[in-house]
């Protein structure tokens, strides 16, 4: 299609939906809408997106119109000069217009954005391709007046559709989505986020195509929480997909089913590695050397990449769907996901190891199954795995810290999708169980008046581990000692950190390892002949609350078991009157063990805190917060020591 006529295509769009957002809206006054929407300083009156699906050349042609038209309400709202879009080279851009709408004596005035500028789109995910955004700058904004923005992209790959969601940070007057697609074109869908069916669905015949439509109106912003496992978990959204086309009697599948996923993924990696090199193959040879058996060659070859290939998240076209050669990434020293993946499968074949292959998979922020939804909207992330007899070693070298055996914190819980034996076969990660992400600590304390002296050993296992030393970094001299002090913090802000020795940096086998002195002040108190003392320095999960009106899901990055031991001196001349009862707790979401024991004249607290679950619904708030109200019951229980 040549410019002039798409141009005149996407002009007579615009006056559509110009037009069209005028009437839908003004039956009601700005007034009734401001009362509506109280708390907010601007409200989305429409959210439009139209997908337009044909056949031209023997192929699929899939062209988006996309419509957004906000009123500001009140004068903080004018600030809200901007938006934007964004698109790429599978997903390009054929045209734009956008405008204000302001009240001209009653009437409606349109004034033209003439500012706009184009940047390349910050984005965190890994499998999309590259993203340009382009951001709008309106004139002219002040309260009662309308942002419109519309613009056409046009879909190189059919396999690759959005999503769409109903929700933003705004409130939402109507947001719909519109599929037309030629009737030899099989469209199908799932929604997610909607249990009570709000969503209406209609689908109608015009002009010989299937019109689907569905509509959400007066929706409410989505509300975004500490702890929250993401959007997806909780907004109402959308997910359709070609399923097929038939051209001349001959049907092509397109998606909908994992077999033709698999094959969509497999035809970006069947020419991978064919071309050895031999600097690689050298270096690779020479890591296993004095390697006796596949694993330990396996382990020396994902460490190697670990700490010799730098992570950088960066795609171009295809180039984000598609590994790049092994030796290009041995040679430049950095890649994506996929790079690692690439190399670390290519290195073990040039060790003679033939079960390790490269894998596709979804992090945790994604809660779709292959089951759910066999589509590209599945997975953004890409490692590598090892097949060690029945099982598998799931290696990720995006994570610098985290250790071989266990898979990267963001994709416990998911699925894998790989080839195996030529056909696809699809595994579950495990999630990590809390005894190997262990926070291990003993505590040694004196009592000097109103002060507490201790010597303490702290180890982190697993994800503990990995997970503080890539926050702790390169950090070096004061604000190492910081870092380290907020580590390890007892008590109270009267925690004083007097030296520490620091253990097993490098070697991610072993936990990470301080040991430290400290004193802390005010902590005891002295009443008469009583010396009253709080032995759980450390308060587990204790701020933890989670209100009752929470929206999404709470999630922890990981499942930890605490161990702990703090042991005082009993001073001489003073006995104990008054030691707490012995704890324990085991349900659906922790299981705790607090003991005391007197040895001599030393005192004992032996603490033992597992968490079970690593997402809580809804349903798990009110009994959570119980076990919460439980543990801090017995967290601020008191010893009492008497003066003989």
């Amino acid at each position: 299609m040549n410019w002039s006529i798409l141009s005149n295509r996407l002009f007579f769009l615009i006056i559509f939906f110009f037009f069209y957002s005028i009437s839908g809206t003004a039956q009601k006054s700005f007034q009734d809408i401001k009362n509506f929407y109280p708390d907010y300083n601007e409200v989305i009156l429409d959210n439009s997106e139209t997908y337009d699906i044909s056949i031209e050349n023997n192929a699929l042609k899939v062209i988006q119109d996309n419509h957004v038209q906000s009123l500001i309400l009140t004068q903080n709202g004018i600030f809200n000069n901007k938006e934007s879009f964004s698109y790429s080279d599978l997903i390009q851009l054929k045209g734009y217009e956008a405008y204000t709408v302001i009240n001209d004596n009653g009437k409606e005035k349109k004034i033209k954005v003439t500012q706009s500028n184009e940047k390349q789109s910050q984005q965190s995910s890994i499998f999309y391709n590259d993203v340009k955004e382009r951001q709008l700058i309106f004139p002219n904004i002040e309260t009662g007046a309308k942002k419109v923005y519309n613009y056409q992209t046009q879909f190189i790959d059919p396999h690759l559709l959005h999503k769409h969601i109903f929700g933003d940070v705004l409130p939402i007057q109507n947001s719909t989505l519109e599929v037309r697609a030629e009737k030899n074109i099989v469209i199908d869908y799932k929604i997610f986020n909607d249990p009570d069916n709000t969503i209406s669905f209609s689908k109608t015949e015009k002009k010989g195509k299937w019109i689907y439509k569905w509509t959400l109106s007066d929706i409410k912003p989505a509300k975004f929480e500490e702890g929250s496992p993401g959007y997806l978990y909780q907004v109402p959204h959308i997910d359709f997909y070609i399923k097929e086309y038939t051209i001349n009697n001959k049907t092509t599948p397109i998606l909908g089913d994992i077999p033709e996923l698999f094959n969509y993924y497999k035809a970006f990696v069947k020419d991978l590695n064919k071309t050895e090199d031999p600097d690689l193959k050298s270096l690779t040879l020479e890591i296993i050397q004095n390697k006796t058996t596949d694993e330990e060659k396996v382990k020396s070859i994902f460490y190697w990449v670990k700490e010799n290939i730098k992570y950088i998240a960066f795609e171009n076209g295809y180039e984000g769907f598609i590994p790049r050669e092994a030796s290009l990434v041995f040679h430049r020293k950095f890649g994506d996901c996929k790079d690692m993946a690439s190399i670390i499968s290519c290195m073990a074949q040039y060790a003679g190891i033939k079960d390790v292959t490269i894998a596709w998979i979804g992090t945790r922020s994604i809660p779709y199954s292959y089951k759910d939804l066999a589509t590209p909207s599945v997975d953004n992330h890409m490692i590598a795995i090892f097949k060690k007899g029945d099982d598998y070693i799931f290696l990720d070298g995006t994570d610098k810290e985290t250790r071989y055996g266990i898979p990267t914190a963001f994709i416990q819980g998911k699925e894998v999708l790989f080839s195996e034996n030529d056909h696809y076969k699809i595994y579950p990660v495990p999630v990590v169980p809390p005894n190997q992400n262990e926070v291990k600590e003993t505590v040694q304390l004196k009592i000097d008046n109103n002060k507490l002296i201790g010597t303490a050993k702290i180890e982190r296992f697993g994800y503990n581990r990995s997970h503080i030393l890539m926050q702790i970094g390169d950090a070096a001299n004061k604000r190492r000692l910081e870092m380290i002090k907020s580590l390890v913090l007892k008590g109270n802000n009267k925690f004083n950190l007097k030296d520490f020795k620091e253990e097993n940096l490098t070697d991610k086998d072993l936990p990470y390892t301080i040991d430290y002195n400290f004193d802390l002040d005010s902590y005891i108190l002295k009443v008469d002949k009583e010396i009253y003392l709080n032995l759980f320095l450390d308060k587990f999960l204790d701020n933890i609350i989670l209100a009752k009106d929470r929206v999404s899901k709470y999630e922890f990055d990981y499942l930890t078991q605490f161990t702990s031991q703090y042991t005082v001196e009993i001073p001489q001349n003073y006995t104990i009157k008054y030691l707490p009862k012995n704890f324990d707790l085991d349900n659906d979401y922790v299981k705790a063990h607090f003991a005391y024991e007197l040895k001599k004249n030393i005192l004992c607290l032996n603490v033992s805190l597992t968490q079970k679950k690593m997402m809580l619904d809804k349903t798990d708030f009110e009994p959570w917060n119980e076990t919460i109200k439980k543990l801090k019951t017995n967290y601020n229980e008191t010893i009492i020591l008497l003066e003989k």
